[in-house]
């Protein structure tokens, strides 16, 4: 599910003393420990929710007495003994800027794979656009697709935001620092390819449906398990059996789709 393992980042303009480290990762003291020796720490931020992600958050705090940030107040601390301040901070908000470490950080709120997903669109403050990346968290991964997790992943938000990232015009190449597997050379690219992959497999969907002889209900009832069941099954038919919960997590995503068009 994650790959290779999850992606935390170090961020510093050159020269800076600070430095923001984004997605700390699960609690795995030597990989902590590691981060924390690239400090000191001014802030940390969260892409989304998930334990792989933010499982060591709250260890990290300790280790750095950073205070952190995500899209959801839960993540968002005081840092550790070291941090005097006693206001927690915000959640993020889209479109707010940070200015830390002595870079822009803007905040582009993604939901889809979950409904908490950011990105951060990173750049230098004088240094040429063509310098500028984007942290895509699990909304756009280094290699394969993403899935759209229960119970908050929509397919209608994470097609509107992959919009948004293509409105970026985010230049090539080195664009993409994902949560998950290389840096993408070419985020527009990939994005591009995400959405036609999403239409392609909505075509499949409704294909099964129709082969199943199946009815969606109605969009207040629950989708019945042997209707995803029966969808995953026809539709994802190449996929590794430790894979197949995100599969069906995917096609239930797919379904509700379908039934509110």
């Amino acid at each position: 599910m994650t790959l290779d393992g999850t992606r935390s980042y170090v961020l510093r303009a050159p020269g800076a003393p600070g430095c923001v480290v984004v997605d700390p990762g699960p609690l795995l003291e030597p990989h902590l420990t590691a981060l924390a020796a690239a400090g000191p720490v001014d802030l940390v931020l969260v892409t989304h929710r998930h334990a792989d992600h933010t499982g060591g958050l709250a260890r990290f705090r300790e280790l750095t007495g950073a205070q952190s940030r995500g899209a959801l107040a839960e993540f968002c601390a005081v840092g550790g003994p070291g941090d005097m301040s006693d206001v927690r901070p915000r959640p993020l908000a889209d479109g707010e800027v940070l200015d830390v470490a002595g870079l822009r950080i803007e905040v582009l709120a993604t939901p889809g794979h979950t409904a908490d997903s950011v990105c951060f669109v990173v750049s230098v403050p004088g240094e040429p656009a063509s310098g500028r990346v984007v942290l895509t968290g699990d909304t756009v991964l280094g290699r394969g697709t993403t899935v759209l997790a229960e119970p908050d992943g929509s397919l209608r938000d994470y097609l509107a935001s992959l919009d948004r990232l293509t409105a970026l015009h985010v230049p090539h190449p080195g664009s993409g620092l994902p949560g998950h597997g290389p840096v993408i050379p070419d985020l527009g690219a990939v994005v591009r390819e995400y959405r036609e992959h999403r239409l392609q497999r909505l075509d499949q969907v409704r294909s099964a449906l129709s082969t199943l002889r199946a009815e969606l209900p109605d969009a207040a009832a629950p989708l019945p398990d042997s209707l995803l069941d029966g969808v995953t099954g026809m539709v994802y038919t190449d996929v590794d059996p430790s894979v197949l919960g995100a599969a069906r997590s995917s096609v239930r995503a797919q379904l509700e789709y379908l039934r509110h068009e």
